[in-house]
């Protein structure tokens, strides 16, 4: 722990900062200078850790089960040495409805793996979170668990769907992440659990700022056996003792953590409930147990959604197995929903608990009081957004650029976006902002060009976890239609991916169902190709959401709580063909795309999440999808652009709604309505 004369007079340095690091000597002195991090400047690094040990500045602690960083795609960190090839990633298998190249090829693509610490767009949400906090100069240190072997490795096999592999990475040779000599220890039933702490920094764009992430992990030799195994894999959910032991771990061992490191936090941020045991560990600590009331104004609580299997429940009895009688204690003063409880809910726990409650956009935030209206009055809305540096594509990049004297540094002021309705006139404009869009398409149509796809044919992206509610097979539901309509009215690609987490049933039975339809269009595919890719990740994130045409999202009103994938799409002019809910219905009126399908009516009852609606939604989206096939076709043909085409409008109106859909908005609102009084990062730099 850092000595107190440090805390105060700032005093951190390169030798204070290397002396907590695990075989420096040996393994990182090539990649750790005082200069530089990793071909990163190391001044950021110096800086917050002095500002979090600070007692003068009020700091942030950010709690998240998964982060997913997307260090592939942005801010790639260097090894001086090679890389090993656990750490990359070159091949990914495609099944589609041309069977013979699935057999022949596959998709090769020489990149670094992202660090396997996340399972879909919580995780995406949560890295995102953590570069604008950097961007913005916010101190703030974000905590989380090292999963050794990630979330899993996806494969499909042909009357199987999809068959989970576990996955392998190595965390001591994986650019910028570094093993400290820091452990901490959570007593439990079966014995003392050891969790050595990890640090990566995520930097912000410009590379002024830096802002640590904290990882635990139980790999340690002097674990018991089955501990070890404890963060091995992201949502394991097979056995009540791993949901325990996990939640355990990121909010009691986050809490030693931060203690551990001697940082001095303000305010404590709950992405989820899985962190609620932190709640418990404060209590714990206090000598004075009067003081709780006060101290719960430190905490405050992110709910990601309406769906039941994303709220905790466990019985009494089944973590009084795991943890300390003081804890079990804790765990129910605070945790019961009645006291006649025989079980502790760790969504009531943050919601009783927690000064400020947030929803993650405003439709969610409605159903979230229907759901909670013992907290209807403390729920406030704080709609989600994406990382506007890591989601933008090159050429859009490039072609804002070009128009500097309209977007002006739309890098630090994401909102300037706005100012593309100055230019919803210029012909010459719209005839640019296609042909970024098909720089973007080509790209795909090259990387998946064994598949023989055309940028000249309408395609269709839909990836995101597959869960009941998203309805990932919903296009193909009245598949003789979509058919009709490729041969009547226009040719159609659709690509997909996403991944069903290993136990959910449900969601493997819509990749079987989706496999299935893929199938029997194969007599289809001069007309309809129709490709589905695994291990969906940030790279295909990025890949997908920029370059087609049309950006799919199905979802069951009211139950996705917000969706990002289609603020991604957006950036980046890709139009929308979607169900209102989620961000969208706060875009409902801007012309982005095409709304389809059944509504949710404000105040009513949330209904039944198994009850699909697909019989209605899926006849709805087929009407929709002739007019998007027309309106396509009229807007590019033969190789030539029709820069008047309502289409451009469409484009034209996304990007000016990516101004609001974005990190560094969101996160200026938690730090105005949840972080405060916390304060912007003062920076001390050594003399």
């Amino acid at each position: 722990m850092v000595s107190t004369i440090k805390k105060i007079k700032g005093l951190y340095s390169y030798e204070d900062f290397t002396g907590t690091i695990q075989d420096f000597s040996s393994q990182y002195a090539q990649d750790i200078t005082p200069q530089t991090y990793f071909g990163f400047p190391l001044q950021p690094i110096l800086d917050i850790e002095n500002s979090l040990l600070s007692e003068k500045v009020k700091s942030v602690a950010y709690f998240s089960m998964e982060y997913g960083l997307a260090p592939s795609i942005y801010n790639s960190l260097a090894l001086s040495r090679p890389m090993s090839e656990e750490n990359q990633y070159f091949t990914h298998q495609v099944f589609s409805n041309y069977w013979l190249c699935d057999y022949l090829f596959k998709v090769k693509i020489d990149k670094m793996l992202d660090i396997p610490i996340y399972g879909g767009g919580l995780g995406v949400l949560a890295g995102d979170t953590l570069k604008s906090t950097s961007d913005l100069g916010i101190s703030l240190v974000g905590l989380g668990i090292l999963w050794n072997k990630g979330y899993f490795k996806q494969n499909f096999w042909y009357k199987h769907g999809q068959v989970p592999q576990q996955m392998t990475w190595d965390p001591y040779d994986y650019p910028g992440l570094i093993p400290l000599k820091n452990i901490v220890t959570i007593e439990t039933k079966e014995g003392p659990l050891y969790l050595r702490l990890w640090k990566y920094y995520v930097y912000s764009y410009d590379k002024k700022n830096a802002c640590p992430l904290i990882l635990l992990d139980s790999n340690l030799e002097q674990n018991r056996e089955h501990f070890r195994t404890l963060t091995d894999q992201l949502y394991r959910s097979d056995d009540v003792w791993w949901k325990i032991f996990q939640r355990s771990i990121l909010g009691i061992g986050g809490m030693k953590a931060l203690e551990n490191l001697g940082y001095n936090i303000h305010c404590f941020h709950l992405n989820e409930g899985h962190a609620a045991f932190a709640l418990l560990e404060k209590y714990i600590s206090l000598e004075d147990k009067g003081q709780m009331e006060a101290v719960k104004n430190q905490f405050v609580f992110t709910c990601h959604t309406p769906v039941a299997a994303g709220h905790d429940r466990f019985k009494i009895h089944d973590a009084a197995k795991i943890l300390a009688p003081e804890y079990i204690q804790a765990a129910e003063l605070f945790g019961k929903e009645k006291s006649s409880a025989d079980e502790i809910n760790l969504t009531h726990m943050a919601l009783n608990n927690c000064s400020k409650v947030n929803a993650v956009a405003q439709k969610h935030g409605e159903v979230m009081r229907l759901q909670f209206p013992g907290y209807a009055q403390k729920i406030q809305s704080i709609t989600n957004g994406v990382h506007l540096h890591t989601w933008t594509s090159d050429s859009f990049q490039q072609l804002f650029d070009r128009y500097k004297n309209v977007f002006g540094d739309w890098r630090k002021n994401p909102q300037n976006l706005v100012n593309v309705e100055q230019l919803r006139d210029d012909a010459v404009f719209r005839g640019n902002l296609f042909w970024a869009h098909q720089e973007n398409k080509k790209r795909l149509m090259d990387i998946l060009k064994d598949w023989r796809l055309k940028d000249n044919v309408l395609t269709i992206g839909w990836a995101r976890r597959i869960a009941g509610y998203k309805r990932p097979a919903l296009i193909f539901h009245n598949v003789d239609q979509i058919i009709k309509l490729a041969y009547d009215v226009g040719q159609l690609q659709i690509i997909l991916a996403g991944k069903a987490h290993p136990n959910d049933n449900i969601g493997g039975a819509h990749i079987d169902e989706i496999l299935d339809h893929i199938d029997r269009l194969n007599e289809h595919r001069k007309v309809i190709r129709v490709l589905i890719l695994e291990n969906y990740d940030t790279y295909f994130g990025k890949l997908l959401t920029n370059s087609v045409d049309v950006w799919l999202n199905n979802p069951l009103p009211p139950f996705e709580a917000s969706g990002t994938s289609g603020m991604k799409a957006i950036l980046n002019g890709v139009v929308q063909l979607t169900t209102l809910d989620g961000w969208v219905v706060e875009a409902a009126e801007d012309n982005i795309g095409w709304i389809f399908g059944y509504q949710h009516k404000e105040g009513s009852d949330i209904g039944n999440e198994g009850n699909l609606r697909l019989d209605e939604d899926a006849q709805a989206l087929c009407q929709t999808l002739e007019d998007v096939l027309r309106m396509y076709y009229q807007t590019f043909s033969e190789g030539q652009v029709n820069p008047q085409s309502p289409w451009i409008d469409k484009m034209i109106n996304c990007i000016k709604r990516g101004a609001y859909f974005n990190t560094q908005r969101m996160v200026n609102e938690y730090n105005e309505k949840m972080w405060q009084p916390t304060v912007a990062q003062k920076t001390i730099r050594l003399k």
